[in-house]
């Protein structure tokens, strides 16, 4: 796809460029014009009080994207003022704005051989966008082709040295990194230890120190505006004089909440006196050598160094500390750990200096101030009906994505200049995917067995190849990036270790074989151009964890982790959410030859019970298949590690991944989790072992330990009184149409104080259904009588759904997914006040038309700050939620409920929906929100 055209530029020179294919698209049909698009609102509301966080009318999207991807779109990417001219408001103006940016700058920058060339490379572009076959990182979405500068990273890494001008630019880099909204990681070990001695004699103050005002500022510029914690790193080497302090720096503080905690303050997530608490707005990880595994490994000694003379000041016992680290670790989930050696036997540029840090997220490593522009592939999007995976597909899409997110760099804006220098020197690239976990579900792998790594390890080894070979390509049309003469050496060094650890995957089927196979081919092919021609970009590929972009893309499963559960939930059209089987399970059991009439018996039963264990006609050596990463069959914790050694070997950077542990584990557990990281070859590793820190939501474990051992209360029975309604009342009836379906309601109300009764004419009389709702009217009126609230009624019964429903002829009450939705709705409006309808999201059209003209009609809104909850739009009403799930409202809390599993998820900042896993950071199903820099 890659050839020099012979087009005159002066002289005898010729012109080279990229020649494009078509792989999606067709010649004289743009992508836009193959799809069907409709019209959709969207309304956003906090779960916790109904209060509205956001509201677009008549957005545009295709018809098979989902409301939750639409809602996130809509809310985070979308571009103006909302209320405004200017604000998008279809999903094609989000594309093209990205799009043709991009491809303006191909053509300035010379990347394509001819016009055509540079059109078939936008329609491509596009349909992939389109498709949900790929997206580009947030930063992306959020800023290019506007008025603001246009950042396409979210992972930065900093260097601070030991100077006072460097500590205070350290805070000052730090601090303007967060104030956009991305994060940052940097290694502190170059500052001199608390046991050395400054110029002027005194003693130095050492690194944990300045963290604390690090940590501070942090705190300071996200309370300030941010909608959620600063995301930053923090790296300490293994040698540094102060490493036990680092060490034990949360832990201690972890132990301050307890007793706090004890005492009576709130030192709940979110607490108003949690803030006190320090270091918590960063994750901490130690870099520890292979010297100094191997002194654990043999129980040597090993020695601390100083800062200033490199000469050793102090020898501990190398297992002591590691048992120290893992013990921290297992209090509080801090320190993670990083493998110093194994990192830098990976680098591309050596001579241009080692890796010391990453990023947040621990998977982007290079070099300090430095940058990463990411961007990730749906693997689901390349199964095929029959199970295979289309190799030729995922080849060409590598190609077009690697093309675009180096095209980027020539365009894009940096926070600081020498991040901006560094990156546009090695133009570090991190192609990644998401669905990994679904895609072996899917093609009825186990997600911890041999099978499932060898087809993991395959797909992540061919996307590698084709990056690199692509770049070498880019680098015989552009040239090579400019630090690639100096370390020209080594970078074919490490393309070759990729090559070699290709050969060695042990495949065991013949899809993993065949695309092994290509893999092998590619790595030859870019071998063979990158030591002609050099390489484009230093790095290629990371693993991110694709919190947002992965809902963006409909995705069940994020970066390289595994289903979540076999349950989740779905937003659904007209407001609220409902519970269903991962469309995974079906096509699992499908793949292990099972029968249509025993799927939807196995499928029924996960319905109820959430796991497989037990489930009728499924045979036991099949349970493995659907294991998850929490519930009744979770994954163990070496199997995600595994997991994580697979498909390390082929990726330029690391794996964003937090590996989860029962609260049962011990320290020994997590001394060798970690041990066996570094065995396997892993660059970064974290752990979090449930229910170990105080500042996170109340579990169903920890209320009932909290209740064991509290003090026995005089318990006082209070008994309702029935306040009846006068002989002579005051009534209103209305009459109405739901679905074509004709009806009346009659309401009696007392005459000061609010709704008392209700009775409702639907169906003839005699009949089944007009008997039924004279039952209900009279257990609702008998219930209002004894106190309840109405406004109580209205929460359960709104969005309740069945037949009829559909268009009204109420004009504040358009469409009601059920006759008891209008009702509750029609009986809020005319009987609750303004303030309370807001928090159930019910207001008159009047109303509304008054609230999007006074609050979005002129200012902008926090575009962080959205959650979905209702999108009002004509479909197909889907089946009644599951028992509980008005309980719930994320999938996190969803398995709470059905399998007693405890979830340590903080809650969302935005819209207080518990978040779950993504990589090593969290997402927020409902409004996208993350708890990383991506």
């Amino acid at each position: 796809m890659t050839e020099t055209v012979g087009v005159p530029a002066g002289g005898d020179q010729q012109v080279k460029g990229l020649r494009m294919e078509r792989v999606y698209t067709t010649e004289g049909v743009h992508p836009y014009d193959a799809v069907t698009w409709e019209h959709r609102d969207v309304v956003m509301t906090n779960w916790r009080d109904g209060s509205v966080n956001f509201e677009q009318r008549g957005v545009e999207f295709p018809d098979f994207w989902s409301v939750n991807a639409v809602n996130i779109v809509t809310s985070k990417y979308f571009r103006g003022a909302v209320g405004s001219q200017v604000r998008e408001s279809s999903l094609r103006q989000l594309i093209d704005r990205v799009v043709k940016t991009y491809v303006a700058a191909g053509v300035e920058h010379a990347y394509f051989a001819t016009p055509k060339d540079a059109e078939i490379f936008e329609h491509e572009l596009t349909y992939m966008l389109l498709h949900q076959v790929f997206s580009f990182n947030s930063p992306v979405w959020f800023n290019v082709g506007t008025a603001s500068p246009q950042q396409v990273s979210a992972c930065f890494i900093l260097a601070v040295d030991d100077t006072m001008e460097s500590i205070l630019n350290w805070y000052k880099e730090e601090g303007l990194i967060f104030k956009g909204g991305s994060g940052a990681g940097l290694n502190l070990s170059r500052i001199r230890s608390s046991k050395e001695l400054l110029s002027s004699g005194g003693t130095a103050s050492g690194p944990v120190s300045f963290m604390r005002g690090a940590d501070a500022s942090a705190g300071t510029i996200k309370s300030g505006g941010a909608t959620r914690r600063a995301a930053k790193m923090v790296v300490l080497d293994v040698d540094h004089p102060d490493v036990e302090e680092f060490i034990e720096t949360k832990a201690k503080e972890e132990r301050k909440i307890r007793v706090l905690r004890d005492a009576g303050f709130d030192m709940d997530l979110g607490g108003k006196d949690i803030t006190s608490v320090q270091y918590q707005n960063a994750n901490n990880s130690i870099r520890v050598s292979d010297e100094f595994m191997h002194a654990v490994e043999n129980g040597g000694k090993f020695g601390l160094r100083s800062r200033t003379s490199g000469e050793v000041i102090e020898e501990v016992e190398a297992k002591s500390l590691f048992r120290k680290l893992s013990q921290a670790a297992w209090e509080c989930a801090d320190p993670g750990i990083q493998y110093d050696s194994t990192i830098n036997d990976w680098h591309t540029c050596p001579e241009s200096g080692r890796i010391t840090a990453s990023n947040p997220c621990s998977e982007y490593m290079h070099l300090d101030n430095s940058s990463c522009n990411l961007a990730s592939l749906n693997l689901m999007k390349f199964l095929r009906e029959d199970g295979t995976f289309d190799t030729r597909t995922f080849v060409k899409a590598v190609e077009f994505v690697i093309t675009a997110m180096d095209i980027s760099i020539c365009f894009a804006d940096f926070p600081t200049e020498p991040i901006a220098d560094t990156t546009r020197k090695f133009r570090q690239l991190g192609i990644g995917y998401a669905n990994l976990g679904a895609l072996l579900m899917a093609t009825a792998h186990a997600y911890d067995s041999e099978g499932g790594r060898a087809l993991a390890a395959s797909i992540t080894s061919l996307m590698n190849a084709v990056a690199y070979r692509r770049s070498a390509e880019l680098a015989g049309v552009v040239g090579p990036y400019e630090g690639y003469a100096r370390n020209a050496e080594p970078h074919i060094r490490v393309i070759r270790k990729h090559a070699a650890a290709n050969d060695l995957i042990r495949t065991l089927a013949d899809d993993d074989t065949a695309i092994q196979r290509v893999a092998g081919e590619e790595w030859r092919r870019g071998l063979e151009i990158g030591v002609r021609d050099g390489w484009r970009n230093a790095q290629a590929s990371v693993l991110a964890p694709t919190g947002t972009i992965g809902l963006m893309m409909d995705c069940d499963t994020t970066g390289i982790e595994p289903d979540l559960a076999l349950v989740k939930f779905k937003k659904l059209v007209g407001g609220g959410s409902m519970q269903i089987v991962n469309q995974t399970v079906p096509r699992a059991l499908k793949a292990l030859g099972y029968q249509e009439e025993q799927i939807e018996a196995i499928v029924e039963y996960v319905s109820e019970h959430g796991h497989v264990v037990d489930a009728p006609g499924l045979r036991r050596e099949h349970y493995e298949v659907f294991d998850c990463a929490m519930g009744e069959r979770s994954i163990a914790p070496m199997g995600h590690v595994r997991m994580m050694a697979a498909v390390q070997p082929f990726i330029s950077g690391a794996i964003s991944k937090t590996v989860n542990m029962p609260e049962a584990a011990t320290v020994e557990d997590v001394e060798e989790i970690y041990f066996q990281g570094w065995k396997l070859g892993l660059k970064a590793l974290a752990i979090y072992r449930d229910n170990c820190k105080v500042g996170q939501p109340l579990s169903a474990g920890k209320s009932a330990r909290a209740d064991k051992g509290a003090e026995k209360e005089t318990v006082v029975e209070y008994r309702p009184v029935r306040k009846r309604l006068p002989k002579k009342r005051p009534s209103q009836t209305v009459s109405f149409t739901v679905g074509g379906a004709e009806g009346y309601l009659h309401a009696g109300s007392y005459p000061d104080d609010g709704l008392g009764e209700i009775f409702v004419k639907l169906g003839k009389q005699g009949s089944t259904l007009a008997g039924v709702m004279d039952a209900f009217s009279m257990s609702i009126s008998v219930g209002l009588q004894y106190g309840i609230p109405l406004e109580f009624y209205v929460s359960k019964f709104q969005n309740l759904r069945f037949e009829p429903a559909g268009m009204t002829d109420d004009p504040d009450v358009r469409i009601a997914t059920s006759v008891l939705d209008y009702l509750f709705r029609r009986l809020a409006l005319d009987y609750l006040p303004l303030e309370k309808r807001a928090q159930l999201g019910i207001y008159t059209a009047d109303e509304r038309s008054a609230q999007v003209n006074n609050d979005y009609g002129s200012s902008d809104v926090d575009l962080e700050g959205m959650r979905s909850t209702v999108e009002a739009s004509s479909a197909t009403a889907p089946p009644a939620p599951k028992t509980g799930l008005e309980k719930a409202h994320s999938s996190t809390e969803l398995l709470e409920l059905q399998l007693g599993t405890v979830a340590d998820a903080p809650l969302c900042m935005t819209c207080g929906t518990k978040m779950r896993p993504a990589g090593s950071c969290y997402v927020c199903e409902g409004c996208g929100s993350t708890s990383g820099c991506s």
